[in-house]
């Protein structure tokens, strides 16, 4: 019940964005994805959801061929954030909430309610249900996006199934305590759920704390991908980012790895 590339060749109006990518995600562990803009991290997760086909390779999920699987089966069985939601209607945070559910037609409105509570605790936005979305700032429509998300994985768990998370830059519009809170939800639903995670971040140290696995893109390919302590060295950030980087052992969180610059003011 995993989630893998196998040799994936990815391009975007005739460019080759990744070529020869190899990647495995798997129930209850959270991956991320760093890179520079333009590394291709957007396609990659496009392209686990379905969005764009390989060129070369195979995306399977579940054992099952990405590409032989119309858009109800892959919805559900995975969830997908993107890194720009948009939403015309002027609905509640609730009803974004809700939409999480509708590949579940025969889940009862009881149950979803259930899912509804649960998703907008965890997004942090229980006083915000009743409000209309398109009077929300952009932090507050991406958590209402996030509960979405949830709500489809709570689902996905309650019909048998390991969910699968699928996240483009989810932190990007959100402040520090509520990037914190996105990273340590994601990290609980895969452990409690047996989800597996794949995230596209900015902040190493995000990834560095939370995630159980790195992958680092640059030069359409995978520079480098492990446990933070394995996939982040001095000579790996610097072939990604092309930036001189320091590892240290995390001060006040034993095991983990912190990642300071070297650039001088």
């Amino acid at each position: 019940m995993t989630i893998k590339l196998q040799g994936v060749r990815l391009s975007r109006a005739a460019r080759l964005v990744l070529d020869d990518v190899s990647l495995t995600i798997a129930p209850g562990e959270v991956v991320g994805v760093l890179g520079e803009n333009g590394a291709g991290k957007s396609t990659l997760i496009d392209a686990v959801a379905g969005e764009i086909r390989p060129t070369a390779g195979q995306i399977t999920i579940s054992d099952r061929d990405l590409a032989g699987l119309d858009a109800t089966a892959q919805a559900r069985c995975r969830a997908v954030l993107p890194q720009k939601p948009s939403l015309s209607f002027d609905l509640t945070v609730t009803q974004v909430t809700e939409m999480g559910a509708y590949p579940f037609p025969e889940a009862s409105p009881s149950v979803v309610d259930g899912w509804v509570a649960q998703a907008l605790g965890w997004a942090d936005l229980a006083d915000l249900a009743p409000r209309r979305y398109l009077n929300l700032s952009g932090g507050e429509q991406q958590r209402a996006h996030l509960a979405r998300v949830l709500v489809q994985g709570l689902a996905i768990a309650a019909h048998g199934e390991k969910p699968f998370i699928l996240l483009d830059e989810p932190a990007a519009s959100l402040d520090a305590r509520h990037q914190i809170e996105l990273m340590r939800c994601l990290r609980l639903f895969a452990t409690r759920y047996q989800a597996g995670v794949l995230v596209a971040l900015h902040d190493i140290n995000l990834g560095a704390r939370w995630c159980d696995r790195l992958v680092l893109l640059g030069d359409a390919s995978v520079i480098s991908q492990g446990s933070p302590q394995v996939a982040l060295t001095p000579q790996t950030l610097k072939n990604t980012f092309g930036l001189d980087m320091m590892v240290m052992p995390h001060p006040l969180d034993t095991g983990c790895v912190l990642v300071l610059d070297r650039v001088t003011c």
